[in-house]
């Protein structure tokens, strides 16, 4: 499944460098397919392939937690543009 990742960001600075680092570290089977940003830092969108929103919110806020305020979702990837089904 895809799952989404929507922050409001209170440190965009350290919130990035959490998950640069943690690219390196993901999940067995994850993909990290979208990491994006609103222009001026506040909030962020990812979006990482897994078995499980438990086991991505785990990750995220292993990493970046103390840095955002993060609400999971699965994605309908049926009625996006540009996500595999």
């Amino acid at each position: 499944m895809h799952v989404m990742a929507v922050s409001t960001v209170s440190d965009d600075g350290k919130f990035w460098s959490g998950l640069k680092k943690a690219q390196a570290k993901l999940p067995k089977g994850a993909r990290w397919k979208v990491a994006v940003a609103s222009t001026d830092g506040a909030k962020a969108v990812n979006i990482i392939t897994h078995d499980s929103i438990d086991g991505v919110r785990d990750f995220f806020e292993a990493h970046a937690g103390a840095y955002a305020t993060t609400e999971y979702f699965e994605a309908d990837a049926a009625n996006a543009v540009g996500l595999s089904r």
